[in-house]
């Protein structure tokens, strides 16, 4: 089993006297502790479970783009891209850009969308569902085009939402044939079978459900003739350490049930308080214990 690890959670940065410095040593002590990858949340309010509006949040690939200058190894990625707050083409540049200064090590996490209090509340459009998931599937077939060959498809895309008169992305992204592609969310007729159609990876909630959602993806895998074990099967989790939290070994016992479930990559979080410690921490007596998962 792998272990990301999320940044969802920007209340030190009005404690720290130099923001970037102490968002460096997050980076850097995660993966020197063995932690796979590491995702931004893309929202530019902070969400209601994690304080709500007033709380800080920083810009996703901005600081996706610092996290590539100060590590080497981990993978970068947005957990995740609502589908409203980029036009495709800029969305595909971006990750392009990303991928390229960091050495190949960029993901395109893309979801739906949701939270229409901050899109209403900085004037971002926001459709309607059904709108948003065909607005998904077109915003994923144009990075497809952009990412193909040496310069990108340069035929015109004509869709519903969008349309491009010349696909191109030069230059072009080191990652082949893409950066990988995760689409998040467990909704079973739409999400569901939008990562069987497209995607690298699925990332679920850690639900009873697991299980139930991995069978309906491979259903959908085998409706679309995709190979169900070419996906990464992905899902959020709350690592809690320190005075008042399960011990370690119990987080590993919830790991091992994760993997039982399917589950091969965790993307973590961990409250705000002393996170280089709780990094430490992790990557000491957690990493090492899922490793042969």
């Amino acid at each position: 089993m792998k272990i990301g690890l999320i940044i969802n959670n920007f209340d030190w940065v009005g404690d720290s006297l130099d923001p970037g410095v102490t968002l460096a040593e997050i980076a850097r002590t995660a993966e020197d502790a063995g932690f796979d990858s590491i995702g931004v949340s893309d929202h530019v309010w902070q969400h209601p479970f994690m304080g709500g509006p007033e709380a800080g949040e920083l810009e996703c690939y901005g600081t996706l783009a610092y996290l590539a200058a100060v590590t080497s190894r981990v993978k970068l990625m947005s957990v995740v891209s609502g589908v409203h707050f980029r036009y495709p083409s800029m969305l595909a540049k971006t990750v392009t850009t990303l991928d390229v200064l960091s050495g190949g090590r960029a993901w395109l996490g893309i979801g739906a969308g949701h939270y229409e209090e901050e899109a209403r509340g900085l004037g971002i459009p926001f459709p309607p569902l059904k709108a948003r998931f065909e607005m998904l599937e077109e915003t994923v077939q144009i990075c497809l085009r952009m990412w193909d060959g040496e310069q990108g498809d340069g035929r015109p895309f004509e869709g519903r939402h969008y349309r491009l008169e010349r696909p191109l992305n030069v230059p072009q992204s080191p990652s082949r044939p893409h950066p990988p592609i995760m689409i998040a969310g467990d909704g079973e007729k739409k999400t569901l079978r939008l990562v069987a159609r497209y995607a690298d990876a699925c990332n679920l909630y850690p639900t009873p459900e697991v299980a139930r959602k991995l069978d309906v993806l491979r259903g959908h895998c085998e409706a679309e003739g995709r190979d169900y074990d070419e996906i990464e099967k992905t899902c959020m989790f709350r690592f809690v350490t320190g005075e008042g939290a399960p011990e370690p070994d119990q987080l590993v016992e919830q790991l091992r049930s994760l993997a039982g479930l399917g589950i091969q990559t965790v993307i973590g979080f961990i409250p705000p308080v002393d996170p280089v410690a709780r990094l430490e921490e992790i990557g000491r007596q957690v990493i090492p214990a899922v490793a042969d998962l």
